[in-house]
Protein backbone atom coordinates (compact mmCIF):
# COMPACT_ATOMS: atom_id res chain seq x y z
CA UNK A 1 0.00 0.00 0.00
CA UNK A 2 2.73 2.20 0.58
CA UNK A 3 4.40 1.87 -2.79
CA UNK A 4 1.09 2.32 -4.70
CA UNK A 5 0.60 5.44 -2.44
CA UNK A 6 4.02 6.87 -3.45
CA UNK A 7 3.40 6.35 -6.86
CA UNK A 8 -0.15 7.99 -7.09
CA UNK A 9 1.48 10.92 -5.57
CA UNK A 10 4.76 10.69 -8.00
CA UNK A 11 2.10 10.54 -10.87
CA UNK A 12 0.30 13.19 -9.05
CA UNK A 13 3.75 15.51 -9.31
CA UNK A 14 4.43 14.92 -12.74
CA UNK A 15 0.51 15.40 -13.91
CA UNK A 16 0.76 18.97 -11.97
CA UNK A 17 4.23 20.04 -13.38
CA UNK A 18 3.21 19.08 -16.94
CA UNK A 19 0.10 21.01 -16.42
CA UNK A 20 1.74 24.54 -15.46
CA UNK A 21 4.46 24.15 -17.90
CA UNK A 22 4.20 27.80 -19.67
CA UNK A 23 3.14 27.38 -23.04
CA UNK A 24 2.09 29.54 -25.94
CA UNK A 25 -0.86 28.99 -28.07
CA UNK A 26 -1.24 29.61 -31.87
CA UNK A 27 -4.65 28.90 -33.68
CA UNK A 28 -7.18 29.70 -36.38
CA UNK A 29 -8.32 28.90 -39.23
CA UNK A 30 -6.85 29.17 -43.29
CA UNK A 31 -9.50 28.62 -45.41
CA UNK A 32 -9.58 26.32 -49.18
CA UNK A 33 -6.59 24.51 -48.23
CA UNK A 34 -8.86 21.57 -47.45
CA UNK A 35 -6.17 18.26 -47.46
CA UNK A 36 -3.40 20.68 -47.44
CA UNK A 37 -0.48 20.19 -44.69
CA UNK A 38 -0.32 23.07 -42.09
CA UNK A 39 3.72 23.09 -40.89
CA UNK A 40 4.25 24.89 -37.83
CA UNK A 41 8.20 25.40 -37.79
CA UNK A 42 10.63 27.38 -35.31
CA UNK A 43 12.68 29.53 -37.43
CA UNK A 44 16.25 28.77 -35.48
CA UNK A 45 19.35 30.54 -36.23
CA UNK A 46 20.58 27.57 -38.18
CA UNK A 47 17.01 27.22 -40.73
CA UNK A 48 13.47 25.82 -39.92
CA UNK A 49 12.55 22.93 -37.91
CA UNK A 50 9.04 21.78 -37.75
CA UNK A 51 7.63 21.67 -34.65
CA UNK A 52 3.93 20.04 -35.15
CA UNK A 53 1.91 19.56 -38.32
CA UNK A 54 -1.84 19.03 -39.29
CA UNK A 55 -3.59 18.02 -42.17
CA UNK A 56 -6.45 20.33 -42.45
CA UNK A 57 -10.24 19.88 -42.82
CA UNK A 58 -12.92 21.41 -44.69
CA UNK A 59 -13.21 24.18 -41.99
CA UNK A 60 -9.14 24.92 -41.86
CA UNK A 61 -9.13 25.05 -38.14
CA UNK A 62 -5.70 24.31 -36.51
CA UNK A 63 -4.31 24.46 -33.03
CA UNK A 64 -0.73 24.14 -32.03
CA UNK A 65 0.96 24.89 -28.63
CA UNK A 66 4.75 24.54 -27.80
CA UNK A 67 6.79 25.29 -24.63
CA UNK A 68 6.99 29.03 -24.07
CA UNK A 69 10.44 30.08 -24.89
CA UNK A 70 12.94 32.22 -22.65
CA UNK A 71 13.58 34.96 -24.67
CA UNK A 72 11.49 35.83 -27.79
CA UNK A 73 11.82 33.58 -30.50
CA UNK A 74 10.11 32.93 -34.45
CA UNK A 75 8.21 29.99 -35.75
CA UNK A 76 5.57 30.33 -38.97
CA UNK A 77 2.80 28.69 -40.55
CA UNK A 78 3.59 26.97 -43.87
CA UNK A 79 1.68 25.92 -46.75
CA UNK A 80 4.02 24.61 -49.31
CA UNK A 81 5.56 28.37 -50.27
CA UNK A 82 2.52 30.16 -48.62
CA UNK A 83 4.31 31.62 -45.20
CA UNK A 84 2.85 33.41 -41.82
CA UNK A 85 5.40 34.81 -39.56
CA UNK A 86 4.85 34.77 -35.98
CA UNK A 87 6.76 35.82 -33.25
CA UNK A 88 6.40 34.25 -29.50
CA UNK A 89 8.42 35.69 -26.33
CA UNK A 90 6.14 34.73 -23.49
CA UNK A 91 2.66 32.47 -23.02
CA UNK A 92 0.52 34.24 -25.93
CA UNK A 93 -2.40 33.01 -27.08
CA UNK A 94 -2.38 33.90 -31.06
CA UNK A 95 -5.55 33.84 -33.02
CA UNK A 96 -4.90 33.85 -37.09
CA UNK A 97 -7.12 33.65 -39.89
CA UNK A 98 -6.26 33.30 -43.03
CA UNK A 99 -6.80 31.80 -46.96
CA UNK A 100 -5.44 29.72 -49.13
CA UNK A 101 -3.41 30.71 -51.56
CA UNK A 102 -3.25 34.53 -50.42
CA UNK A 103 -2.46 33.68 -46.90
CA UNK A 104 1.05 35.34 -46.95
CA UNK A 105 -0.38 38.74 -47.43
CA UNK A 106 -3.92 38.50 -46.28
CA UNK A 107 -4.50 37.53 -42.83
CA UNK A 108 -5.50 38.50 -39.73
CA UNK A 109 -3.41 38.27 -36.67
CA UNK A 110 -5.01 38.91 -32.74
CA UNK A 111 -3.34 38.64 -29.32
CA UNK A 112 0.15 39.43 -30.51
CA UNK A 113 1.49 43.20 -31.02
CA UNK A 114 4.68 41.64 -32.25
CA UNK A 115 2.71 39.52 -34.47
CA UNK A 116 0.80 42.29 -35.86
CA UNK A 117 3.98 44.83 -36.42
CA UNK A 118 5.91 41.74 -38.40
CA UNK A 119 2.68 41.80 -40.46
CA UNK A 120 3.39 45.04 -40.54
CA UNK A 121 6.53 45.14 -41.73
CA UNK A 122 6.06 41.93 -44.30
CA UNK A 123 3.50 43.95 -46.44
CA UNK A 124 6.24 46.39 -46.49
CA UNK A 125 8.75 43.97 -47.72
CA UNK A 126 6.25 42.69 -50.28
CA UNK A 127 5.68 46.52 -51.44
CA UNK A 128 9.52 47.22 -51.88
CA UNK A 129 9.69 44.09 -53.82
CA UNK A 130 7.42 45.44 -56.09
CA UNK A 131 9.08 48.54 -56.69
CA UNK A 132 12.01 46.62 -57.31
CA UNK A 133 10.43 44.53 -60.18
CA UNK A 134 8.92 47.95 -61.33
CA UNK A 135 12.07 49.61 -61.88
CA UNK A 136 14.14 46.55 -63.46
CA UNK A 137 10.92 46.01 -65.49
CA UNK A 138 10.54 49.94 -66.61
CA UNK A 139 12.00 50.08 -70.62
CA UNK A 140 11.72 53.93 -69.89
CA UNK A 141 14.90 54.01 -67.28
CA UNK A 142 18.34 53.94 -68.38
CA UNK A 143 20.29 51.10 -67.77
CA UNK A 144 22.72 53.51 -65.51
CA UNK A 145 20.23 54.99 -63.63
CA UNK A 146 18.49 51.55 -62.65
CA UNK A 147 21.14 50.93 -59.73
CA UNK A 148 20.48 54.32 -57.97
CA UNK A 149 16.84 54.15 -58.36
CA UNK A 150 16.95 51.15 -56.75
CA UNK A 151 19.06 51.77 -53.92
CA UNK A 152 17.03 55.37 -53.72
CA UNK A 153 14.10 52.95 -52.75
CA UNK A 154 16.25 50.54 -50.25
CA UNK A 155 17.33 53.61 -48.43
CA UNK A 156 13.76 55.21 -47.94
CA UNK A 157 12.44 51.45 -46.55
CA UNK A 158 15.29 51.06 -44.08
CA UNK A 159 14.89 54.89 -43.01
CA UNK A 160 10.80 54.33 -42.55
CA UNK A 161 11.45 51.03 -40.65
CA UNK A 162 14.47 52.28 -38.60
CA UNK A 163 12.13 55.49 -37.23
CA UNK A 164 9.12 53.66 -37.36
CA UNK A 165 10.03 50.10 -35.84
CA UNK A 166 14.29 49.84 -34.81
CA UNK A 167 14.57 52.90 -32.65
CA UNK A 168 11.41 53.32 -31.08
CA UNK A 169 11.95 49.51 -29.85
CA UNK A 170 15.01 47.88 -30.29
CA UNK A 171 14.26 45.48 -28.06
CA UNK A 172 11.13 43.87 -29.69
CA UNK A 173 11.49 40.54 -31.86
CA UNK A 174 10.07 42.97 -34.78
CA UNK A 175 13.31 44.72 -34.52
CA UNK A 176 15.05 41.70 -34.81
CA UNK A 177 13.13 40.56 -37.56
CA UNK A 178 13.36 43.36 -39.74
CA UNK A 179 17.16 43.09 -39.43
CA UNK A 180 17.45 39.68 -41.55
CA UNK A 181 14.38 41.16 -44.56
CA UNK A 182 15.91 40.35 -47.43
CA UNK A 183 14.59 41.18 -51.32
CA UNK A 184 15.49 39.58 -54.64
CA UNK A 185 17.52 42.30 -57.08
CA UNK A 186 18.86 40.52 -60.01
CA UNK A 187 17.67 37.23 -59.54
CA UNK A 188 19.67 36.89 -56.02
CA UNK A 189 18.41 37.36 -52.60
CA UNK A 190 20.07 39.86 -50.71
CA UNK A 191 19.29 41.66 -47.28
CA UNK A 192 17.80 45.03 -46.99
CA UNK A 193 20.33 45.95 -43.98
CA UNK A 194 23.40 44.67 -44.73
CA UNK A 195 26.33 45.03 -42.00
CA UNK A 196 29.43 44.03 -44.32
CA UNK A 197 28.92 47.09 -46.64
CA UNK A 198 27.42 50.22 -44.58
CA UNK A 199 27.96 51.83 -41.70
CA UNK A 200 24.66 53.17 -41.00
CA UNK A 201 23.40 49.32 -40.93
CA UNK A 202 25.93 48.20 -38.51
CA UNK A 203 24.85 50.55 -35.97
CA UNK A 204 21.18 49.16 -36.28
CA UNK A 205 22.54 46.26 -35.57
CA UNK A 206 24.94 47.03 -33.07
CA UNK A 207 22.11 48.96 -31.46
CA UNK A 208 19.63 45.92 -31.27
CA UNK A 209 22.13 43.96 -30.04
CA UNK A 210 23.28 45.55 -27.21
CA UNK A 211 19.17 45.91 -26.25
CA UNK A 212 18.87 42.44 -26.46
CA UNK A 213 22.11 42.64 -24.32
CA UNK A 214 19.90 44.50 -21.36
CA UNK A 215 16.52 42.60 -21.73
CA UNK A 216 17.78 39.31 -22.86
CA UNK A 217 21.25 38.77 -21.93
CA UNK A 218 23.44 35.45 -22.75
CA UNK A 219 20.39 35.05 -25.47
CA UNK A 220 21.84 32.68 -28.52
CA UNK A 221 19.77 35.30 -30.82
CA UNK A 222 21.81 38.57 -28.93
CA UNK A 223 25.25 36.61 -29.36
CA UNK A 224 24.51 35.99 -33.12
CA UNK A 225 23.80 40.00 -33.60
CA UNK A 226 26.91 40.66 -32.15
CA UNK A 227 28.81 38.55 -34.25
CA UNK A 228 26.91 40.43 -37.58
CA UNK A 229 27.59 43.71 -35.75
CA UNK A 230 31.67 43.16 -35.08
CA UNK A 231 32.51 41.33 -38.21
CA UNK A 232 30.56 43.88 -39.98
CA UNK A 233 32.96 46.56 -38.02
CA UNK A 234 36.42 44.27 -39.09
CA UNK A 235 35.23 44.37 -42.64
CA UNK A 236 34.21 48.13 -43.01
CA UNK A 237 37.58 48.93 -41.50
CA UNK A 238 39.23 46.90 -44.24
CA UNK A 239 37.14 47.87 -47.38
CA UNK A 240 38.29 51.91 -45.57
CA UNK A 241 41.54 51.13 -45.54
CA UNK A 242 41.73 49.19 -48.77
CA UNK A 243 40.32 52.53 -50.34
CA UNK A 244 42.90 54.83 -48.59
CA UNK A 245 45.45 56.04 -50.90
CA UNK A 246 45.49 52.42 -52.32
CA UNK A 247 46.65 50.24 -49.70
CA UNK A 248 47.36 46.95 -50.78
CA UNK A 249 44.54 43.94 -49.34
CA UNK A 250 47.49 41.89 -48.48
CA UNK A 251 48.22 44.98 -45.76
CA UNK A 252 45.10 45.66 -44.75
CA UNK A 253 43.95 42.15 -43.92
CA UNK A 254 45.92 41.77 -40.97
CA UNK A 255 44.21 45.00 -38.96
CA UNK A 256 40.40 43.53 -38.54
CA UNK A 257 40.02 46.21 -35.77
CA UNK A 258 38.68 49.89 -35.71
CA UNK A 259 42.22 51.55 -34.69
CA UNK A 260 42.23 53.86 -31.57
CA UNK A 261 44.82 56.09 -30.92
CA UNK A 262 44.79 58.16 -27.52
CA UNK A 263 47.37 59.73 -25.08
CA UNK A 264 48.52 57.90 -21.71
CA UNK A 265 49.03 59.37 -18.31
CA UNK A 266 51.89 60.38 -19.80
CA UNK A 267 50.82 62.16 -23.00
CA UNK A 268 52.24 59.58 -25.08
CA UNK A 269 49.80 58.50 -27.76
CA UNK A 270 49.16 54.84 -27.45
CA UNK A 271 47.91 53.11 -31.17
CA UNK A 272 45.63 50.03 -30.34
CA UNK A 273 46.93 48.70 -33.58
CA UNK A 274 50.88 48.59 -32.68
CA UNK A 275 49.83 45.79 -30.58
CA UNK A 276 49.83 43.31 -33.09
CA UNK A 277 51.22 40.23 -31.93
CA UNK A 278 49.80 40.31 -28.44
CA UNK A 279 46.43 39.31 -27.51
CA UNK A 280 44.75 42.48 -26.10
CA UNK A 281 41.66 43.07 -24.02
CA UNK A 282 40.30 46.16 -24.55
CA UNK A 283 38.39 47.56 -21.86
CA UNK A 284 36.34 50.60 -21.66
CA UNK A 285 35.93 51.96 -18.24
CA UNK A 286 34.85 54.70 -16.02
CA UNK A 287 37.23 55.34 -12.77
CA UNK A 288 34.76 57.31 -10.76
CA UNK A 289 32.04 54.32 -11.19
CA UNK A 290 30.72 52.23 -7.79
CA UNK A 291 32.50 49.44 -8.83
CA UNK A 292 35.68 50.57 -10.08
CA UNK A 293 37.84 49.20 -7.29
CA UNK A 294 36.57 45.60 -7.93
CA UNK A 295 36.56 45.69 -11.74
CA UNK A 296 40.46 47.20 -11.23
CA UNK A 297 41.03 43.88 -9.00
CA UNK A 298 39.78 41.79 -11.59
CA UNK A 299 41.70 43.28 -14.18
CA UNK A 300 45.18 42.83 -12.35
CA UNK A 301 44.18 39.34 -11.59
CA UNK A 302 44.14 38.57 -15.68
CA UNK A 303 47.24 40.67 -16.18
CA UNK A 304 49.18 38.76 -13.67
CA UNK A 305 48.50 35.22 -14.99
CA UNK A 306 48.32 36.02 -18.66
CA UNK A 307 50.74 38.94 -19.56
CA UNK A 308 54.19 36.76 -19.42
CA UNK A 309 52.24 34.83 -21.89
CA UNK A 310 51.21 37.31 -24.21
CA UNK A 311 48.58 39.01 -23.21
CA UNK A 312 48.12 43.02 -23.21
CA UNK A 313 45.50 45.44 -20.98
CA UNK A 314 44.38 48.38 -23.65
CA UNK A 315 42.16 50.49 -21.22
CA UNK A 316 40.10 53.27 -22.31
CA UNK A 317 39.09 55.44 -19.46
CA UNK A 318 35.99 58.06 -20.24
CA UNK A 319 36.53 59.59 -16.62
CA UNK A 320 35.80 63.17 -17.38
CA UNK A 321 38.07 64.66 -14.79
CA UNK A 322 41.96 64.00 -16.26
CA UNK A 323 43.47 64.52 -12.96
CA UNK A 324 41.13 62.66 -10.96
CA UNK A 325 41.84 59.50 -13.70
CA UNK A 326 46.00 60.27 -14.26
CA UNK A 327 45.97 59.51 -10.20
CA UNK A 328 43.98 56.54 -10.34
CA UNK A 329 46.35 54.97 -13.38
CA UNK A 330 49.88 55.45 -11.73
CA UNK A 331 50.26 52.47 -10.20
CA UNK A 332 48.74 50.13 -13.00
CA UNK A 333 51.05 48.50 -15.01
CA UNK A 334 49.22 48.20 -18.46
CA UNK A 335 48.32 50.28 -20.78
CA UNK A 336 45.47 53.47 -19.61
CA UNK A 337 44.59 56.03 -22.36
CA UNK A 338 41.73 58.51 -21.80
CA UNK A 339 38.91 59.24 -24.42
CA UNK A 340 37.84 62.74 -23.38
CA UNK A 341 34.15 62.52 -22.33
CA UNK A 342 33.37 65.39 -24.32
CA UNK A 343 33.34 63.44 -27.74
CA UNK A 344 34.28 59.70 -26.59
CA UNK A 345 35.14 58.67 -30.24
CA UNK A 346 36.62 55.25 -29.28
CA UNK A 347 33.82 54.40 -27.59
CA UNK A 348 31.13 55.30 -30.30
CA UNK A 349 33.37 53.64 -32.77
CA UNK A 350 32.39 50.33 -30.70
CA UNK A 351 29.17 51.20 -30.18
CA UNK A 352 29.86 51.15 -26.42
CA UNK A 353 26.70 51.97 -24.61
CA UNK A 354 27.48 50.50 -21.13
CA UNK A 355 30.46 50.92 -18.95
CA UNK A 356 31.89 48.65 -18.05
CA UNK A 357 32.20 47.08 -21.35
CA UNK A 358 35.50 44.87 -23.18
CA UNK A 359 36.51 43.39 -26.29
CA UNK A 360 38.40 40.53 -27.02
CA UNK A 361 41.29 40.78 -29.99
CA UNK A 362 43.39 38.24 -31.18
CA UNK A 363 47.66 38.32 -31.97
CA UNK A 364 46.49 39.26 -35.67
CA UNK A 365 44.55 42.71 -34.84
CA UNK A 366 41.25 40.94 -35.27
CA UNK A 367 38.33 41.64 -32.92
CA UNK A 368 36.98 38.09 -31.84
CA UNK A 369 34.29 38.80 -28.93
CA UNK A 370 32.48 41.47 -26.45
CA UNK A 371 32.10 40.69 -22.87
CA UNK A 372 28.33 39.67 -23.26
CA UNK A 373 29.46 36.41 -25.84
CA UNK A 374 31.88 35.31 -22.87
CA UNK A 375 30.96 32.51 -20.24
CA UNK A 376 34.53 31.82 -19.26
CA UNK A 377 36.80 34.80 -19.60
CA UNK A 378 40.01 32.51 -18.73
CA UNK A 379 39.17 29.80 -21.21
CA UNK A 380 38.82 32.26 -23.99
CA UNK A 381 42.40 33.92 -23.41
CA UNK A 382 43.97 30.59 -23.16
CA UNK A 383 42.59 29.93 -26.68
CA UNK A 384 43.81 33.08 -28.30
CA UNK A 385 47.07 32.92 -26.26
Amino acid sequence: MKIRHLLVLALAVLSFASCTQKKFHVSGTITDAKDSLLYFENMGLNGPVTVDSVKLGADGSFSFDAKAPGNPEFYRLRIDRQLINVAIDSTEDVKIKASYPTMSYKYDVQGSEECAKIKELALMQMNLQTQLNAIANNPNIPYDQEGPQMQAALNNYKNKVKTDYIFKAPMKAYSYFALFQTVVIGGRAVNIFDAHSSKADVQVYAAVATSWDTYYPKSERGENLHNIAIAGMRDLRIVQAQQAQGVPADKVATSGIIDIALPNREGAVQKLSGLKGKVVLLDFHVYASKNSTQRIMWLRDLYNKYHAQGLEIYQVSLDPDEHFWKEQVAALPWICVRDEQGSAQAASAYNVQNVPTFFLIDRNNVLQKRDVQIKNIDAEIKALL
